[in-house]
């Protein structure tokens, strides 16, 4: 086959194929490494009182930063970051950091349309927490 080693072959994909799975786990220090990366220092990512006084159910994980984990699986099976032409979610439902403890972010990637033309696969993600989805409509491009 033609093609960077390592790196996936459209003429190998087709829809429905599972390209891969992972748990991400978050306590809340990577909540605190990513406000101080992102500047996003929103206290419902830190401050458990002000979080449920708005209504939350506890501090709860910046929504990029989950976007961010869900998206790692397909560029690391894509094997280069540009390959992710483009991405997009619809932010559902939020994920709750317990402390102590850890939220688990579970995702499956799998193919959804397969463009030989184009070059291009369109991979779907499912983000869980607890069986729950956080993600919905979460779709990756990539090029390849």
């Amino acid at each position: 086959m033609n093609g960077t080693p390592g790196r996936p072959q459209l003429a190998d994909l087709e829809v429905g194929q599972t390209v891969g799975t992972r748990n991400v786990t978050l306590e809340r220090r990577d909540l605190v490494r990513y406000a101080g990366a992102s500047g996003d220092l929103n206290p419902i990512h830190w401050n458990e009182r002000f979080a449920t006084e708005v209504g939350l159910p506890g501090v709860i994980a910046h929504g990029m930063l989950t976007m961010a984990a869900a998206v790692n699986l397909v560029v690391d099976w894509a094997g280069d970051p540009g390959a992710v032409v483009d991405y997009g979610v619809r932010f559902t439902r939020p994920v709750p950091v317990p402390d102590p403890g850890v939220a688990t972010i579970e995702v499956t990637a799998v193919i959804g349309v397969v463009d030989v033309e184009a070059r291009t696969v369109r991979v779907d993600l499912t983000v869980t927490v607890d069986g729950a989805r956080v993600l919905g409509k979460a779709q990756a491009l990539v090029r390849l």
